[in-house]
Protein backbone atom coordinates (compact mmCIF):
# COMPACT_ATOMS: atom_id res chain seq x y z
CA UNK A 1 0.00 0.00 0.00
CA UNK A 2 1.34 3.41 -1.24
CA UNK A 3 1.43 5.64 1.84
CA UNK A 4 -0.18 9.19 0.94
CA UNK A 5 2.00 12.57 1.82
CA UNK A 6 -0.04 15.45 4.05
CA UNK A 7 0.54 18.62 2.24
CA UNK A 8 2.57 21.03 5.01
CA UNK A 9 -0.43 23.92 4.41
CA UNK A 10 -3.57 21.68 5.90
CA UNK A 11 -0.92 20.66 8.59
CA UNK A 12 -0.59 24.20 10.07
CA UNK A 13 -2.87 26.35 8.10
CA UNK A 14 -0.88 28.90 7.86
CA UNK A 15 -2.24 32.21 7.18
CA UNK A 16 -1.92 34.45 3.61
CA UNK A 17 -0.03 37.75 5.06
CA UNK A 18 2.47 35.50 6.42
CA UNK A 19 3.50 33.78 3.76
CA UNK A 20 3.44 36.54 1.71
CA UNK A 21 6.43 38.17 4.31
CA UNK A 22 8.23 34.75 4.47
CA UNK A 23 8.55 34.77 0.88
CA UNK A 24 9.53 38.55 0.64
CA UNK A 25 12.34 37.65 3.01
CA UNK A 26 13.67 34.56 1.10
CA UNK A 27 13.28 36.22 -2.44
CA UNK A 28 15.41 39.74 -0.58
CA UNK A 29 17.87 37.01 1.06
CA UNK A 30 18.67 35.52 -2.19
CA UNK A 31 19.65 38.79 -3.63
CA UNK A 32 22.35 39.10 -1.57
CA UNK A 33 23.73 35.96 -1.14
CA UNK A 34 26.78 36.90 -3.46
CA UNK A 35 27.96 40.08 -0.67
CA UNK A 36 27.08 37.59 2.35
CA UNK A 37 29.92 35.43 0.82
CA UNK A 38 32.02 37.91 0.04
CA UNK A 39 31.86 38.63 4.04
CA UNK A 40 32.94 35.76 5.48
CA UNK A 41 35.88 35.26 3.46
CA UNK A 42 37.02 39.01 4.73
CA UNK A 43 35.71 37.53 8.18
CA UNK A 44 38.10 35.06 7.64
CA UNK A 45 41.24 37.20 6.73
CA UNK A 46 40.17 39.54 10.21
CA UNK A 47 40.14 36.63 12.77
CA UNK A 48 42.94 34.42 11.44
CA UNK A 49 45.71 33.28 13.44
CA UNK A 50 47.38 31.21 10.06
CA UNK A 51 46.75 30.93 6.54
CA UNK A 52 45.15 27.47 6.89
CA UNK A 53 41.77 29.24 7.88
CA UNK A 54 41.52 31.57 4.78
CA UNK A 55 41.08 31.46 0.73
CA UNK A 56 45.32 31.25 1.01
CA UNK A 57 45.83 27.99 2.10
CA UNK A 58 46.36 26.57 -1.03
CA UNK A 59 49.60 28.32 -2.13
CA UNK A 60 51.90 25.24 -1.39
CA UNK A 61 54.28 27.03 0.86
CA UNK A 62 55.61 25.67 4.07
CA UNK A 63 55.30 28.81 6.44
CA UNK A 64 51.42 29.08 6.90
CA UNK A 65 52.12 33.31 8.44
CA UNK A 66 49.51 35.53 8.08
CA UNK A 67 50.46 39.46 8.92
CA UNK A 68 46.96 40.95 10.13
CA UNK A 69 47.24 44.31 8.69
CA UNK A 70 42.91 43.93 7.93
CA UNK A 71 42.99 43.57 11.45
CA UNK A 72 44.92 46.68 12.38
CA UNK A 73 43.33 48.40 9.69
CA UNK A 74 40.23 47.77 11.42
CA UNK A 75 40.84 48.94 14.75
CA UNK A 76 42.59 52.02 13.81
CA UNK A 77 39.11 53.10 12.14
CA UNK A 78 36.98 52.04 14.81
CA UNK A 79 39.67 54.39 16.95
CA UNK A 80 39.44 57.07 15.45
CA UNK A 81 35.62 57.00 14.10
CA UNK A 82 34.55 56.95 17.29
CA UNK A 83 36.88 59.35 19.05
CA UNK A 84 35.96 61.69 15.93
CA UNK A 85 32.41 61.33 16.84
CA UNK A 86 32.74 60.92 20.27
CA UNK A 87 35.36 63.04 20.94
CA UNK A 88 33.79 64.07 24.22
CA UNK A 89 30.82 64.23 26.38
CA UNK A 90 29.28 67.23 25.35
CA UNK A 91 28.71 66.15 21.64
CA UNK A 92 24.90 66.83 20.56
CA UNK A 93 23.12 70.59 20.92
CA UNK A 94 19.71 71.72 20.55
CA UNK A 95 18.81 74.02 17.21
CA UNK A 96 15.82 75.29 17.56
CA UNK A 97 12.95 76.42 14.89
CA UNK A 98 11.47 79.02 16.96
CA UNK A 99 12.61 81.98 19.13
CA UNK A 100 10.19 80.90 21.89
CA UNK A 101 12.23 77.43 21.86
CA UNK A 102 15.49 78.55 21.71
CA UNK A 103 15.88 79.52 25.12
CA UNK A 104 18.88 78.30 27.24
CA UNK A 105 16.38 76.75 29.58
CA UNK A 106 14.53 74.88 26.98
CA UNK A 107 17.98 73.68 25.27
CA UNK A 108 19.10 72.42 28.71
CA UNK A 109 15.92 70.46 29.37
CA UNK A 110 16.47 68.74 25.73
CA UNK A 111 20.12 67.93 26.05
CA UNK A 112 19.73 66.98 29.36
CA UNK A 113 17.16 64.43 28.72
CA UNK A 114 18.99 62.90 25.61
CA UNK A 115 22.12 63.35 27.69
CA UNK A 116 20.65 61.05 30.17
CA UNK A 117 19.02 58.40 28.54
CA UNK A 118 21.69 57.86 25.77
CA UNK A 119 24.23 57.67 29.12
CA UNK A 120 22.08 55.34 31.03
CA UNK A 121 20.85 53.21 28.22
CA UNK A 122 24.59 52.04 26.74
CA UNK A 123 24.03 54.13 23.60
CA UNK A 124 27.84 54.84 23.26
CA UNK A 125 28.27 50.58 23.58
CA UNK A 126 25.54 49.73 21.28
CA UNK A 127 27.00 52.73 18.88
CA UNK A 128 30.82 51.27 19.24
CA UNK A 129 29.29 48.06 17.90
CA UNK A 130 27.72 50.10 14.99
CA UNK A 131 31.21 51.36 13.89
CA UNK A 132 32.15 47.70 13.87
CA UNK A 133 29.45 46.32 11.61
CA UNK A 134 29.85 49.73 9.39
CA UNK A 135 34.01 48.57 9.35
CA UNK A 136 33.23 44.89 8.43
CA UNK A 137 30.22 45.02 6.34
CA UNK A 138 29.78 48.78 4.86
CA UNK A 139 26.34 48.55 6.27
CA UNK A 140 25.24 49.68 9.95
CA UNK A 141 21.50 49.63 10.59
CA UNK A 142 19.81 50.45 14.06
CA UNK A 143 15.80 51.84 15.72
CA UNK A 144 15.45 53.47 18.55
CA UNK A 145 12.70 51.79 21.09
CA UNK A 146 10.84 52.53 23.96
CA UNK A 147 11.61 49.87 26.82
CA UNK A 148 11.08 49.19 30.55
CA UNK A 149 13.92 47.44 32.35
CA UNK A 150 13.94 46.00 35.74
CA UNK A 151 15.08 43.65 37.69
CA UNK A 152 13.55 41.17 40.99
CA UNK A 153 15.36 41.48 44.26
CA UNK A 154 15.47 38.18 46.63
CA UNK A 155 12.98 39.42 48.44
CA UNK A 156 10.57 39.36 45.17
CA UNK A 157 10.25 43.47 44.98
CA UNK A 158 10.53 44.61 41.20
CA UNK A 159 12.86 47.41 41.01
CA UNK A 160 12.73 49.49 37.71
CA UNK A 161 16.18 50.21 36.31
CA UNK A 162 15.44 52.03 33.37
CA UNK A 163 12.96 53.58 31.49
CA UNK A 164 13.32 55.65 28.42
CA UNK A 165 14.53 55.62 24.39
CA UNK A 166 17.37 52.48 23.37
CA UNK A 167 19.19 52.33 20.94
CA UNK A 168 19.16 48.59 19.37
CA UNK A 169 21.72 47.54 16.84
CA UNK A 170 20.24 45.39 13.83
CA UNK A 171 23.11 42.94 12.53
CA UNK A 172 23.49 43.37 8.94
CA UNK A 173 22.81 39.60 8.67
CA UNK A 174 19.23 40.16 10.25
CA UNK A 175 17.68 42.59 8.05
CA UNK A 176 16.11 42.50 4.27
CA UNK A 177 15.03 45.15 1.57
CA UNK A 178 14.67 45.74 -1.54
CA UNK A 179 18.12 46.40 -3.05
CA UNK A 180 16.72 47.92 -5.99
CA UNK A 181 14.72 50.60 -4.21
CA UNK A 182 14.77 53.99 -4.77
CA UNK A 183 16.09 54.64 -1.17
CA UNK A 184 16.49 53.24 1.73
CA UNK A 185 13.54 55.09 3.52
CA UNK A 186 11.18 53.32 0.52
CA UNK A 187 11.71 50.04 0.85
CA UNK A 188 9.82 47.61 2.89
CA UNK A 189 12.35 45.74 5.69
CA UNK A 190 11.89 42.66 7.53
CA UNK A 191 14.14 41.88 10.74
CA UNK A 192 14.64 38.41 11.45
CA UNK A 193 14.82 37.10 15.29
CA UNK A 194 15.78 33.61 16.77
CA UNK A 195 14.34 33.31 20.16
CA UNK A 196 14.20 30.27 22.63
CA UNK A 197 11.26 29.31 24.30
CA UNK A 198 12.59 30.43 27.60
CA UNK A 199 12.78 34.15 26.70
CA UNK A 200 8.98 33.65 25.42
CA UNK A 201 7.92 32.15 28.88
CA UNK A 202 9.87 35.24 30.07
CA UNK A 203 8.15 37.81 28.05
CA UNK A 204 4.61 35.62 28.88
CA UNK A 205 5.43 36.54 32.48
CA UNK A 206 6.86 40.07 32.39
CA UNK A 207 2.74 40.35 30.98
CA UNK A 208 3.29 40.81 27.51
CA UNK A 209 0.51 39.83 25.55
CA UNK A 210 2.02 39.15 21.90
CA UNK A 211 4.02 36.60 23.38
CA UNK A 212 1.53 34.74 25.25
CA UNK A 213 -1.06 34.59 22.14
CA UNK A 214 2.09 33.22 19.75
CA UNK A 215 3.42 30.92 22.55
CA UNK A 216 -0.36 28.78 21.75
CA UNK A 217 -0.42 29.12 18.21
CA UNK A 218 3.31 27.59 17.72
CA UNK A 219 3.16 24.96 20.48
CA UNK A 220 -0.03 23.57 18.62
CA UNK A 221 1.79 24.02 15.11
CA UNK A 222 4.37 21.59 16.22
CA UNK A 223 2.56 18.89 18.01
CA UNK A 224 0.47 18.77 14.71
CA UNK A 225 3.80 18.69 12.76
CA UNK A 226 6.20 16.32 15.04
CA UNK A 227 3.12 14.06 14.81
CA UNK A 228 4.10 12.71 11.19
CA UNK A 229 7.43 11.45 10.05
CA UNK A 230 9.67 13.70 7.46
CA UNK A 231 8.21 11.60 4.53
CA UNK A 232 4.65 12.13 5.66
CA UNK A 233 4.86 16.55 4.91
CA UNK A 234 4.94 17.54 1.30
CA UNK A 235 5.81 20.93 0.49
CA UNK A 236 7.19 22.46 3.59
CA UNK A 237 10.77 23.72 2.25
CA UNK A 238 9.29 27.33 1.98
CA UNK A 239 8.73 27.23 5.33
CA UNK A 240 12.16 26.71 6.50
CA UNK A 241 13.82 28.85 8.85
CA UNK A 242 17.14 29.79 7.44
CA UNK A 243 20.30 27.60 9.16
CA UNK A 244 17.98 24.54 9.30
CA UNK A 245 17.96 21.43 7.42
CA UNK A 246 14.15 20.67 7.41
CA UNK A 247 10.70 21.71 9.14
CA UNK A 248 11.14 18.84 11.32
CA UNK A 249 14.98 19.76 13.33
CA UNK A 250 13.34 23.09 13.25
CA UNK A 251 10.10 21.90 14.98
CA UNK A 252 12.20 20.29 16.85
CA UNK A 253 14.72 22.71 18.00
CA UNK A 254 14.11 25.27 20.98
CA UNK A 255 14.29 28.27 18.86
CA UNK A 256 11.21 30.65 17.36
CA UNK A 257 11.83 32.21 13.89
CA UNK A 258 10.39 35.87 14.03
CA UNK A 259 10.06 38.03 10.95
CA UNK A 260 9.10 41.52 11.54
CA UNK A 261 7.79 43.51 8.80
CA UNK A 262 8.49 47.20 8.51
CA UNK A 263 6.77 49.43 5.51
CA UNK A 264 3.33 49.34 3.32
CA UNK A 265 1.53 45.93 2.90
CA UNK A 266 -1.30 45.49 0.52
CA UNK A 267 -2.78 42.13 1.38
CA UNK A 268 -4.54 40.98 -1.78
CA UNK A 269 -7.32 37.96 0.32
CA UNK A 270 -8.65 41.20 1.97
CA UNK A 271 -8.54 43.91 -0.18
CA UNK A 272 -6.69 45.88 2.65
CA UNK A 273 -3.75 48.17 2.09
CA UNK A 274 -1.52 48.39 5.55
CA UNK A 275 0.40 51.71 5.84
CA UNK A 276 2.89 52.01 7.01
CA UNK A 277 2.86 49.18 9.79
CA UNK A 278 4.83 47.02 11.69
CA UNK A 279 3.55 42.99 11.07
CA UNK A 280 5.27 40.22 13.03
CA UNK A 281 5.53 36.86 12.41
CA UNK A 282 6.49 33.28 13.58
CA UNK A 283 7.30 30.38 12.20
CA UNK A 284 6.53 32.14 8.71
CA UNK A 285 2.83 31.13 9.05
CA UNK A 286 1.28 33.01 12.22
CA UNK A 287 0.87 36.32 12.78
CA UNK A 288 0.76 37.29 15.54
CA UNK A 289 0.70 41.47 15.43
CA UNK A 290 -0.45 43.55 12.85
CA UNK A 291 0.01 47.64 14.54
CA UNK A 292 0.32 50.64 12.83
CA UNK A 293 4.21 52.48 13.31
CA UNK A 294 3.49 54.70 16.12
CA UNK A 295 6.58 56.83 14.96
CA UNK A 296 5.01 60.99 14.32
CA UNK A 297 7.55 61.82 11.58
CA UNK A 298 5.37 58.64 9.58
CA UNK A 299 8.94 56.31 9.20
CA UNK A 300 9.38 53.12 10.08
CA UNK A 301 12.16 54.44 12.33
CA UNK A 302 15.03 52.24 10.98
CA UNK A 303 18.09 53.87 10.21
CA UNK A 304 20.99 52.90 7.78
CA UNK A 305 24.34 54.29 6.48
CA UNK A 306 26.15 52.68 4.04
CA UNK A 307 30.55 53.32 3.72
CA UNK A 308 30.24 53.35 -0.12
CA UNK A 309 27.13 53.41 -1.88
CA UNK A 310 26.92 51.66 -4.97
CA UNK A 311 24.83 52.82 -8.47
CA UNK A 312 21.12 51.14 -8.27
CA UNK A 313 22.30 48.81 -5.31
CA UNK A 314 21.54 49.47 -1.73
CA UNK A 315 23.75 47.40 -0.15
CA UNK A 316 27.10 49.55 0.28
CA UNK A 317 30.83 47.99 0.22
CA UNK A 318 33.36 48.68 3.27
CA UNK A 319 36.18 50.15 3.46
CA UNK A 320 37.73 46.94 3.80
CA UNK A 321 36.26 45.08 0.87
CA UNK A 322 38.84 46.38 -1.94
CA UNK A 323 41.68 45.49 0.57
CA UNK A 324 41.83 41.26 0.66
CA UNK A 325 43.59 41.13 -2.55
CA UNK A 326 45.84 43.19 -1.16
CA UNK A 327 45.81 41.16 2.17
CA UNK A 328 46.18 37.48 0.06
CA UNK A 329 49.50 39.18 -1.73
CA UNK A 330 51.07 40.20 1.79
CA UNK A 331 50.18 36.94 2.98
CA UNK A 332 51.21 35.38 0.03
CA UNK A 333 54.52 37.40 0.32
CA UNK A 334 55.67 36.55 3.66
CA UNK A 335 55.10 32.85 3.54
CA UNK A 336 57.22 32.30 0.05
CA UNK A 337 60.01 34.79 1.63
CA UNK A 338 60.31 32.83 4.71
CA UNK A 339 60.58 29.84 2.94
CA UNK A 340 63.04 30.52 0.39
CA UNK A 341 65.00 31.92 3.78
CA UNK A 342 64.96 28.66 4.93
CA UNK A 343 66.40 26.99 1.87
CA UNK A 344 69.36 29.19 1.81
CA UNK A 345 70.29 28.70 5.84
CA UNK A 346 69.69 25.09 4.90
CA UNK A 347 68.78 24.19 1.22
CA UNK A 348 68.71 21.14 -0.81
CA UNK A 349 71.96 18.91 -2.64
CA UNK A 350 72.70 18.38 -5.56
CA UNK A 351 74.62 14.79 -5.60
CA UNK A 352 76.62 13.45 -8.19
CA UNK A 353 78.23 10.66 -8.87
CA UNK A 354 80.08 7.85 -5.75
CA UNK A 355 79.27 10.06 -2.43
CA UNK A 356 79.13 7.99 0.55
CA UNK A 357 76.59 8.84 2.78
CA UNK A 358 76.96 11.68 5.35
CA UNK A 359 74.57 13.91 7.80
CA UNK A 360 75.11 17.75 7.11
CA UNK A 361 76.60 19.46 9.83
CA UNK A 362 79.41 21.81 10.95
CA UNK A 363 82.91 20.44 10.21
CA UNK A 364 81.44 17.36 8.40
CA UNK A 365 83.46 15.20 5.98
CA UNK A 366 82.02 14.07 2.83
CA UNK A 367 84.22 11.20 1.03
CA UNK A 368 83.74 11.56 -2.54
CA UNK A 369 84.71 8.72 -5.45
CA UNK A 370 85.53 9.55 -8.99
CA UNK A 371 83.95 12.13 -10.18
CA UNK A 372 81.70 12.73 -7.10
CA UNK A 373 80.37 16.11 -6.30
CA UNK A 374 78.01 17.61 -3.77
CA UNK A 375 76.57 21.04 -4.33
CA UNK A 376 73.97 23.19 -1.99
CA UNK A 377 71.02 24.68 -4.06
CA UNK A 378 70.59 27.83 -2.81
CA UNK A 379 67.43 30.46 -4.13
CA UNK A 380 68.64 33.59 -6.11
CA UNK A 381 68.62 35.81 -2.71
CA UNK A 382 66.77 38.47 -4.70
CA UNK A 383 63.27 37.06 -3.24
CA UNK A 384 64.35 38.33 0.23
CA UNK A 385 63.53 41.93 -1.22
CA UNK A 386 59.71 41.03 -0.95
CA UNK A 387 59.98 43.22 3.05
CA UNK A 388 60.12 46.28 0.56
CA UNK A 389 56.89 44.72 -1.47
CA UNK A 390 54.84 44.49 1.90
CA UNK A 391 55.81 47.68 3.41
CA UNK A 392 54.64 49.40 0.19
CA UNK A 393 51.44 47.32 0.37
CA UNK A 394 50.86 48.19 4.14
CA UNK A 395 51.18 51.68 3.11
CA UNK A 396 48.71 52.19 0.13
CA UNK A 397 46.04 49.76 2.25
CA UNK A 398 45.69 52.73 4.86
CA UNK A 399 45.46 54.82 2.20
CA UNK A 400 42.86 53.35 0.64
CA UNK A 401 40.57 52.28 3.67
CA UNK A 402 41.25 56.38 4.03
CA UNK A 403 43.44 56.46 6.60
CA UNK A 404 46.73 58.31 5.75
CA UNK A 405 49.53 58.26 7.94
CA UNK A 406 49.69 61.55 9.14
CA UNK A 407 45.63 60.62 10.74
CA UNK A 408 47.39 57.56 12.48
CA UNK A 409 50.20 59.20 14.43
CA UNK A 410 52.69 58.83 12.22
CA UNK A 411 54.89 62.18 10.79
CA UNK A 412 55.64 61.99 7.02
CA UNK A 413 59.61 62.60 6.55
CA UNK A 414 60.87 66.23 5.92
CA UNK A 415 60.64 69.30 8.05
CA UNK A 416 57.20 71.67 7.99
CA UNK A 417 56.22 74.72 9.25
CA UNK A 418 52.89 75.00 11.34
CA UNK A 419 51.01 76.11 8.22
CA UNK A 420 52.16 73.12 6.13
CA UNK A 421 51.28 70.17 9.05
CA UNK A 422 47.82 71.91 9.33
CA UNK A 423 47.48 71.98 5.37
CA UNK A 424 48.77 68.20 4.95
CA UNK A 425 46.10 67.16 8.24
CA UNK A 426 43.44 68.87 6.01
CA UNK A 427 44.28 67.12 2.83
CA UNK A 428 45.13 63.72 4.35
CA UNK A 429 42.27 63.38 6.10
CA UNK A 430 39.34 64.65 3.68
CA UNK A 431 37.92 61.25 3.09
CA UNK A 432 38.15 60.61 6.42
CA UNK A 433 36.62 63.60 7.71
CA UNK A 434 33.67 63.06 5.02
CA UNK A 435 32.74 60.11 5.67
CA UNK A 436 32.69 60.52 9.28
CA UNK A 437 30.71 63.84 8.54
CA UNK A 438 27.95 62.20 6.43
CA UNK A 439 27.88 59.04 8.69
CA UNK A 440 27.15 61.92 11.74
CA UNK A 441 24.72 63.41 9.82
CA UNK A 442 22.80 60.45 8.20
CA UNK A 443 22.56 58.42 10.75
CA UNK A 444 23.77 59.09 14.29
CA UNK A 445 21.39 62.50 13.75
CA UNK A 446 18.41 60.91 13.57
CA UNK A 447 18.78 58.29 16.10
CA UNK A 448 19.16 61.10 18.66
CA UNK A 449 16.01 62.90 17.12
CA UNK A 450 14.34 59.63 17.61
CA UNK A 451 15.73 59.36 21.27
CA UNK A 452 13.91 62.86 21.94
CA UNK A 453 10.61 61.27 19.62
CA UNK A 454 10.36 58.58 22.03
CA UNK A 455 10.94 60.62 25.07
CA UNK A 456 7.83 63.00 23.87
CA UNK A 457 5.57 60.19 22.80
CA UNK A 458 5.90 58.15 26.16
CA UNK A 459 7.03 60.32 28.97
CA UNK A 460 3.95 60.80 30.51
CA UNK A 461 4.58 62.17 34.33
CA UNK A 462 7.89 63.15 35.19
CA UNK A 463 11.52 62.24 34.82
CA UNK A 464 14.89 62.91 36.19
CA UNK A 465 17.53 64.20 34.12
CA UNK A 466 21.14 65.45 35.06
CA UNK A 467 23.15 68.27 33.50
CA UNK A 468 26.42 69.59 33.65
CA UNK A 469 26.84 73.27 35.13
CA UNK A 470 29.25 74.61 32.99
CA UNK A 471 30.55 77.34 35.19
CA UNK A 472 31.26 74.55 37.91
CA UNK A 473 31.01 71.15 36.41
CA UNK A 474 28.95 69.72 38.66
CA UNK A 475 26.27 67.67 38.19
CA UNK A 476 22.56 68.90 38.51
CA UNK A 477 20.03 66.73 39.07
CA UNK A 478 16.76 68.37 37.79
CA UNK A 479 12.97 66.74 37.39
CA UNK A 480 11.40 67.66 33.56
CA UNK A 481 7.72 66.89 32.36
CA UNK A 482 6.68 66.49 28.88
CA UNK A 483 6.25 70.36 28.34
CA UNK A 484 9.55 70.45 29.27
CA UNK A 485 11.22 68.99 26.18
CA UNK A 486 8.59 69.50 23.56
CA UNK A 487 9.29 72.21 21.08
CA UNK A 488 9.99 73.29 17.45
CA UNK A 489 13.75 72.14 16.55
CA UNK A 490 16.07 68.92 16.11
CA UNK A 491 19.26 67.83 17.83
CA UNK A 492 21.95 67.85 16.08
CA UNK A 493 25.64 65.81 16.25
CA UNK A 494 28.22 68.05 16.55
CA UNK A 495 31.35 66.03 17.52
CA UNK A 496 32.73 64.99 13.45
CA UNK A 497 31.73 68.29 12.13
CA UNK A 498 33.82 70.02 14.06
CA UNK A 499 36.49 68.07 14.70
CA UNK A 500 39.09 68.92 12.27
CA UNK A 501 38.17 72.56 13.03
CA UNK A 502 38.70 72.19 17.02
CA UNK A 503 42.21 71.25 16.47
CA UNK A 504 43.20 73.64 13.69
CA UNK A 505 41.39 76.23 16.12
CA UNK A 506 43.70 75.05 19.17
CA UNK A 507 46.36 74.86 17.26
CA UNK A 508 46.12 78.59 16.21
CA UNK A 509 45.23 79.31 19.47
CA UNK A 510 48.40 77.76 20.90
CA UNK A 511 50.73 79.84 18.13
CA UNK A 512 48.85 82.82 19.22
CA UNK A 513 49.68 82.65 22.58
CA UNK A 514 53.34 82.02 22.02
CA UNK A 515 53.16 85.59 19.93
CA UNK A 516 51.46 87.41 22.69
CA UNK A 517 54.32 87.29 24.74
CA UNK A 518 55.97 89.84 22.25
CA UNK A 519 55.72 93.17 24.15
CA UNK A 520 54.59 95.24 21.52
CA UNK A 521 51.90 93.04 20.85
CA UNK A 522 50.40 91.30 24.88
CA UNK A 523 48.63 94.89 25.63
CA UNK A 524 46.14 94.46 22.40
CA UNK A 525 45.37 90.99 23.26
CA UNK A 526 42.87 89.33 25.54
CA UNK A 527 44.51 86.88 27.74
CA UNK A 528 41.16 86.26 29.11
CA UNK A 529 39.48 85.43 26.31
CA UNK A 530 41.72 83.20 25.33
CA UNK A 531 41.81 81.48 28.45
CA UNK A 532 38.48 80.88 27.73
CA UNK A 533 37.85 80.29 24.32
CA UNK A 534 41.04 77.37 24.86
CA UNK A 535 39.27 75.55 27.88
CA UNK A 536 35.52 75.61 25.44
CA UNK A 537 37.69 74.06 22.41
CA UNK A 538 39.13 71.40 24.81
CA UNK A 539 35.73 71.13 26.54
CA UNK A 540 36.95 71.30 29.82
CA UNK A 541 34.73 74.36 30.88
CA UNK A 542 35.77 74.12 34.50
CA UNK A 543 39.76 75.16 33.46
CA UNK A 544 38.72 78.44 32.69
CA UNK A 545 37.54 81.11 35.55
CA UNK A 546 38.10 84.83 35.52
CA UNK A 547 41.30 85.64 37.42
CA UNK A 548 41.53 82.21 38.79
CA UNK A 549 44.86 82.53 39.09
CA UNK A 550 45.21 85.21 41.27
CA UNK A 551 42.40 83.53 43.36
CA UNK A 552 44.32 80.50 43.76
CA UNK A 553 47.39 82.00 44.46
CA UNK A 554 45.44 84.26 47.34
CA UNK A 555 44.20 81.21 48.86
CA UNK A 556 47.66 79.54 48.56
CA UNK A 557 49.03 82.54 50.43
CA UNK A 558 45.82 83.04 53.20
CA UNK A 559 46.82 79.25 53.76
CA UNK A 560 50.83 79.48 54.01
CA UNK A 561 50.38 82.41 56.40
CA UNK A 562 47.59 80.56 58.65
CA UNK A 563 50.34 77.14 58.88
CA UNK A 564 52.84 79.18 59.63
CA UNK A 565 50.59 80.95 62.73
CA UNK A 566 49.85 77.55 63.74
CA UNK A 567 53.01 76.70 63.54
CA UNK A 568 54.50 79.45 65.94
CA UNK A 569 51.41 78.90 68.11
CA UNK A 570 52.66 75.37 68.54
CA UNK A 571 56.85 76.53 68.83
CA UNK A 572 55.28 78.85 72.08
CA UNK A 573 53.40 75.72 73.73
CA UNK A 574 56.46 73.38 73.52
CA UNK A 575 58.66 76.44 74.64
CA UNK A 576 56.27 77.31 77.78
CA UNK A 577 55.83 73.22 78.60
CA UNK A 578 59.92 72.99 78.32
CA UNK A 579 59.46 70.64 75.45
Amino acid sequence: MVKKTVDFEQIVDPEALATRIANMWTEYNSYRAKWIEQKKELRNFLFATDTTTTSNNKLGWTHTTTMPKLTQIRDNLHASYFYTLFPNRDWLKWEANTRDDAGKLKERSIKGYVNTKMRRSGFIQEASKLLNDMIDTGNMFALVSHETQFYKTLDGETITNYVGPTLNRISPYDIVFDPTASSFKNSPKIIRKLVSFGQIKKRMKEGDPLFAEMFNKIVSNRKKVLALSSTDIHKSDGYVADGFSNIQSYYQSNMVEILTFYGDMYDIDTDTLHENVIITVADRTVIIGNEPNPKWNGSDGIHHYGWRERPDNLWAMGPLDNLVGLQYRIDHLENMRATIFDQIGLGMMKIRGDVEDFVPGPLTKIYLGDEGDVTFLVPDSTVLNADFQISALEQRMEEMAGMPKQAMGFRTPGEKTAFEVSSLMTSGNRIFEHKSGSMERDFFEPIANDFLEEGRRNLNDSDIIRVIDKATGASIFKTITKEDIVGAGSIKPVGARHFAERANRIQQLAQLQQVSQDPRVSPHISGLKIAEIMAEELGEIELFGENITLIEANNSAKFNEDLQVQTEEENMIKAEEGL
